[in-house]
């Protein structure tokens, strides 16, 4: 037995060395002066043709980094943008997928009711850098869901190099 001490104190230092090391993971975060520029570029497109819009721009865990409402925009705007953002990121893809994937197939529609932020309706977009989503924005107040996405989508290309 004395010679399987110093064996198992050095697997149970090994073991305990490595339980309690902190892992860390390193995540690329959108600068809240770009989310910024996003929603202003989408309320800018929106309002070319005159559109009054609310954009909103969630970080990948759906907290609001920017919101802006254009003057004479609706007050649901407000929640419609940041819900449509919301789903964006969480699903990783754009709104209007989902919302076309709900209505086609019925057995999905459950997805709806996972989580109160949840909006399937076109207008959210991921923001992708390298490869990776790391923020979304959400356009609401266009007449149409699918101009909606127009704005954002020019928002994306003219602020996400």
């Amino acid at each position: 037995m004395k010679t399987l001490a110093p064996q198992l104190c050095l697997a149970f230092s090994v073991f305990a060395a490595s339980a309690s090391a902190a892992t860390t993971v390193a995540e690329t975060q959108l600068a809240s002066g770009t989310a910024f520029d996003l929603a202003q570029a989408a309320v800018a497109q929106c309002a070319k043709d005159n559109y009054a819009v609310t954009a909103t721009v969630v970080d990948r865990s759906g907290r609001v980094l920017a919101q802006l409402r254009q003057n004479n925009a609706g007050p649901h705007t407000l929640d419609s943008s940041r819900k449509k953002a919301f789903t964006a990121v969480s699903m990783k893809q754009p709104t209007a997928n989902l919302m076309t994937l709900v209505n086609d197939k019925p057995l999905m529609a459950p997805l709806k009711d996972m989580d109160d932020n949840l909006l399937f309706l076109a207008g959210g977009l991921p923001v992708n850098v390298n490869n990776q989503v790391v923020a979304a924005i959400g356009v609401g107040g266009a007449p149409g869901g699918h101009l909606d996405v127009v704005c954002a989508e020019a928002a994306i290309k003219a602020v996400i190099k």
